[in-house]
């Protein structure tokens, strides 16, 4: 225990502070909502024949049969969650959070119809709490911006990522669409 305290305290000695993902929020770092990471070019341009326009991609956690869609939820704080809790969530939404960890939403994965998380990997808590609930899930998200009410489209019919797609770098193979026309 000495040799561990002793280690945070010559990281903190150097400036260091921790930092944990838990305290993020859309408020405190809304660019997790924009990743810059992978360029927008990278998604198709334009509508598919479908009226789709593809504005993501992910990991897939459990291969369904069927593509699943709904309207965005940026889950972010706790004061949503407890919303949720008590006025219950819309049918048919699709969470977007940051944090893989799944403390946050734990209490209420299992009323979603999809969860897109900017984080993580279909090993992280929140893709073992989507297996248990049996909730669509994609992890480790690249999307252009998504606001609350958008429509959109996930691909959880795409192949879970390999054990070793972490280390090779083959992951991102599920889709996530706009859904700008209905009709």
């Amino acid at each position: 225990m000495k040799d561990a305290r002793a280690i945070e305290l010559e990281t903190l000695d150097s400036g260091y502070r921790f930092e944990y993902s838990a305290t993020a929020s859309l408020e405190s770092e809304p660019d997790k909502y924009k990743r810059a990471d992978r360029p927008a070019s990278s998604f198709t341009d334009g509508l598919d024949s479908d009226g789709r326009r593809h504005v993501g991609v992910g990991d897939n956690v459990i291969k369904k049969s069927q593509t699943v869609s709904g309207p965005v939820a940026l889950v972010s704080t706790i004061e949503q969650v407890m919303e949720f809790l008590t006025d219950g969530i819309p049918p048919g939404t699709i969470a977007v959070i940051d944090d893989s960890g799944g403390t946050l939403t734990a209490p209420i994965i299992e009323g979603f119809a999809g969860v897109i998380c900017l984080g993580g990997t279909v090993r992280s808590h929140l893709g073992i709490l989507a297996r248990e609930y049996d909730v669509p899930t994609l992890m480790n998200c690249k999307i252009n911006d998504l606001k609350n009410g958008d429509m959109v489209e996930l691909e959880v019919t795409a192949a879970p990522p390999a054990a070793d797609a972490y280390e090779t770098g083959d992951t991102g193979h599920a889709r996530i669409w706009l859904i700008e026309n209905e009709g």
